[in-house]
């Protein structure tokens, strides 16, 4: 019979990575990282809230009842890129009205504290120009784009949107509204603010 000679764990500064020490009376459990024990994730209560305080938090992030109650509907999603892909194509059959009423409801974009006055005079001249011509708020997603440069490129996408006929400018507003939900869902996903 062969016999191996067996090192304790302890003695052994070599023991190969995948295997864990033998300390009678314990197991080893691989740490979690998703927060307290317990406490379920964003999605989980997403999933799980009474449907009027899903289609509220959903309202927060696009309004538009219609694709709120279409995702509050389908839940429960098993993961946060499902969730996000359902908000996509919810966002795509938005009709024109339903497109509008989102569209009317969308504050303008918020200027970066300190920004000095000429550019607010400039930024309000651009969203008069862009109201008057379109009828409705101007909207631009800034997600990846560093703080300051939030200015200049609300500036610099405002002028050159201007020169869109209203069929056009109609799908360009779509998709960076479609590409707002999907921002503030992914932050309310993080746990963090829908701003």
């Amino acid at each position: 019979m062969f016999h191996r000679h067996t090192r304790d764990a302890h003695e052994d500064p070599t023991l190969p990575a995948h295997r864990l020490p033998d300390l009678p009376g314990r197991v080893a459990i691989p740490e979690q990282s998703r927060g307290a024990p317990g406490t379920p994730s964003p999605l989980e209560q997403f999933n799980t809230a009474p449907a009027q305080d899903a289609e509220r938090a959903l309202l927060a992030c696009l309004h538009s009842l219609r694709w709120a109650l279409r995702l509050a509907g389908h839940r429960p999603y098993p993961d946060p890129a499902s969730l996000l892909a359902a908000s996509d194509e919810a966002a795509y059959d938005l009709s024109p009205k339903e497109l509008a009423e989102a569209l009317t409801a969308e504050a303008l974009p918020a200027l970066p504290d300190g920004t000095y006055s000429a550019a607010h005079t400039a930024l309000n001249a651009a969203h008069a120009a862009y109201e008057t011509k379109f009828g409705h708020s101007f909207v631009i997603c800034l997600d990846g784009v560093p703080e300051a440069e939030h200015l200049d490129r609300v500036l610099e996408d405002i002028r050159s949107r201007l020169a869109n006929d209203p069929d056009e400018e109609r799908v360009v507003a779509a998709e960076e509204l479609r590409r707002l939900a999907r921002e503030r869902l992914t932050r309310m996903l993080a746990g963090g603010p829908r701003g």
